[in-house]
């Protein structure tokens, strides 16, 4: 094909493209149709789920603090860590043994393990130094003979972290949290 030929077939696609345009926007359904009725918008109220919920919805029978991916942060307490360090205090050791011991207790679940820093720091610091609190966690479970298949380990770094917080706040997101997750 020669230069021209092409030009001519770009300016005949071009055109047709052009000429079909998008298809018609879709009609806007009725208000009194829909789920939440002709209301003036806002949020539905807590009583007004169970009018709307599935009654076989894997959801329902849930215990409080479990989300809809089988996690609870609730179950287990977060373990802090002084400023730029990653080992454990012997103050904070109790926490890891209550973990333990609960994996113990539930067997089918297992923790995940996320390490936390403030908002010092660059990004790839605080990547580094949250994945060596989630490591020196993990240690410490399996020193309590916590099977290494019923723990994993996830850093977070400063992604949650509170930018330019006071040191008391930022005492609060140097941490591992213990994330229970149990098979759906």
């Amino acid at each position: 094909m020669n230069i021209v030929s092409r030009k001519l077939l770009f300016v005949l696609v071009s055109a047709a493209v052009v000429l079909t345009g998008c298809a018609k926007k879709p009609k806007r359904p009725d208000p009194s149709s829909t789920v939440l009725g002709p209301s003036t918008g806002g949020s539905i109220m807590p009583q007004d789920i169970s009018t709307i919920a599935d009654p076989n919805s894997m959801l329902s029978g849930r215990d409080a603090g479990w989300d809809p991916n089988g996690q609870n942060r609730t179950l287990l307490q977060a373990v802090y860590f002084d400023f730029d360090k990653s080992s454990i205090k012997p103050g904070e050791r109790p926490k890891l043994e209550a973990a333990a011991q609960y994996l113990k207790d539930n067997p089918t679940h297992r923790v995940l393990l996320e390490g936390h820093c403030d908002w010092r720091g660059t990004a790839e610091y605080n990547l580094g130094l949250g994945d060596r609190r989630a490591s020196a966690a993990r240690q410490f479970l399996s020193g309590l003979s916590v099977a290494a298949d019923k723990l994993e380990t996830l850093s977070k770094g400063s992604l949650d972290a509170v930018k330019n917080a006071d040191e008391a706040t930022a005492a609060k997101d140097r941490r591992v949290e213990l994330v229970v997750i149990k098979p759906l």
